[in-house]
């Protein structure tokens, strides 16, 4: 055993660790023992080698205390965990082992395991992979207070972005930190998975939202979805992230009661991580390019799941050509909510004419193909279509027809209004909404008869901003 040495990982606050004092005599006297002391070092000799700042036992992958190390040849060849007489002994070739002493006990949970030092330890000793500058604060000073000085905020308190709290997001995806995940408008600046991780830190989330933010980062980046005359446009726009497959449920996210609203913190964050994006990668700030003239509080961040366990259609991203196993990410340009109250329709063809009328007035009642829309309709209102047997498409067909108007009736200055469709359009007929311009996803709670309608931007369709839908990689 001439090349064979041991190596004893001990803390002074362990009962097992200090009770087995005289084992480490009799082994310093008969072997090549070094110990690796956690938290004193003058426990439990002189000889001990201080490992406060727990870089050994983070190479070393000690999860508990006592652990003894055989190496021979410098690698590693066993090691055992707690006291068991028979097993040290036979372990270390050393008969006798602590005589007197009860035969075994287990060892308790090293240092550099306990609650948030696994992070700590790899952003300092491991290998993070993170290459963005590291920005030191004062302690006197908020890292909070400067976020917003520093112009890091949507208006909101963000959550400093510690490496630590990075590395532990990063922990939410398989790829790597410095990967280019897409180049964000409006500035067109690369960003990597590491700057959508700190914005993700900023915004609230938890790890296993990444591969989320991640394909809605990438939906962005697409041309079709046009997010620079997005974010510059002065209406009321930003990306609402519709989320379909089993990540919604897996990660929690909300499809159900207060679907659009607060509460659940996928939903709240998600979105909110993709604007942070926008604004402190791409360079979007209101007042700057974002030259919305009044805006709408979605704009911090608009995100929610499709209610699919008890739908009577076929969810959005399967319309848009993905299977119901596949996870995606929808991201449409839109604004804000407007509610829809039919209490009283018990036909899905009654129904259909109240979602009609009051999709008619989206944008303007005298502007057709003017903006695309979002119709969310609710589990109560969908049972009225389910039992008259009605698809998706059936609704959206049922509606185009009931929104035709004659041209001469919505074009300029008709009907005493000065607004409306170009004179030229006076000899046609018009439905509200383009080919494809008008889609329907279901969610929400169980109790209330009220569906909604999320606006699109003005400048929807091919010639502005369409639907995108990426599959999320988990």
């Amino acid at each position: 055993m001439s090349d064979t040495t041991f190596t004893l990982v001990v803390k002074r606050d362990c009962p097992t660790c200090t009770m087995l004092v005289p084992v480490y005599q009799q082994l310093e006297v008969s072997r090549k023992l070094k110990i690796l002391t956690q938290d004193d070092p003058s426990f439990p000799s002189p000889t001990a080698v201080d490992d406060r700042s727990l870089e050994q036992s983070f190479r070393l992958d000690i999860e508990t205390v006592p652990t003894l190390i055989k190496f021979a040849a410098g690698a590693e060849t066993g090691r055992i965990v707690g006291w068991h007489r028979e097993e040290w002994e036979e372990f270390t070739g050393v008969a006798a082992l602590g005589p007197g002493l009860m035969p075994s006990k287990p060892g308790c949970g090293a240092l550099n395991v306990m609650p948030g030092m696994a992070e700590r330890l790899q952003v300092r000793f491991g290998d993070s992979g993170m290459s963005a500058r590291e920005i030191s604060v004062n302690e006197l000073s908020d890292p909070v207070e400067m976020a917003y000085e520093r112009g890091w905020s949507d208006g909101l308190p963000v959550v400093p972005p510690t490496p630590e709290r990075v590395w532990r997001m990063l922990q939410g995806t398989t790829r790597q930190p410095d990967e280019i995940v897409g180049l964000i408008p409006p500035d067109l600046a690369p960003c990597t998975v590491e700057k959508v991780a700190i914005n993700g830190v900023m915004a609230g989330c938890k790890p296993e939202y990444m591969p989320v933010i991640l394909a809605a980062v990438e939906a962005a980046c697409l041309d079709e979805f046009a997010m620079h005359g997005v974010l510059a446009t002065t209406y009321f726009s930003g990306p609402i992230v519709i989320v379909n497959g089993p990540i919604a449920q897996k990660i929690g996210m909300n499809a159900e009661g207060n679907v659009l609203g607060q509460g659940n913190r996928a939903n709240s964050t998600i979105g909110r991580a993709l604007q942070l994006v926008i604004r402190n990668v791409g360079g979007g700030k209101p007042g700057e390019v974002d030259r919305a003239a009044m805006g709408y509080p979605g704009k911090h961040g608009f995100a929610f799941a499709e209610r699919e366990h008890d739908s009577p259609w076929k969810s959005l991203a399967e319309q848009r050509g993905f299977s119901a196993d596949e996870s995606t990410v929808t991201l449409f340009a839109g604004g804000g909510v407007q509610g829809i109250m039919d209490q009283l329709s018990r036909t899905a063809e009654g129904l259909a004419h109240s979602f009609a009328m009051s999709l008619q007035t989206v944008s303007h009642y005298k502007l057709a193909f003017a903006t695309d829309a979002i119709l969310v309709v609710s589990p109560e209102h969908a049972r009225v279509f389910r039992q008259d047997g009605w698809s998706k498409q059936d609704l959206i067909d049922k509606i185009q027809e009931i929104t035709k108007k004659p041209g001469s009736e919505i074009v300029r200055r008709s009907d005493g209004n000065a607004e409306g469709m170009p004179e030229q359009f006076a000899n046609a007929d018009f439905s509200k909404f383009r080919p494809g311009g008008l889609n329907i996803v279901h969610a929400g709670g169980t109790a209330g008869m009220f569906s909604a309608i999320i606006a699109g931007w003005v400048g929807s369709g091919p010639r502005g901003s369409v639907p995108v839908t990426v599959k999320i990689n988990e």
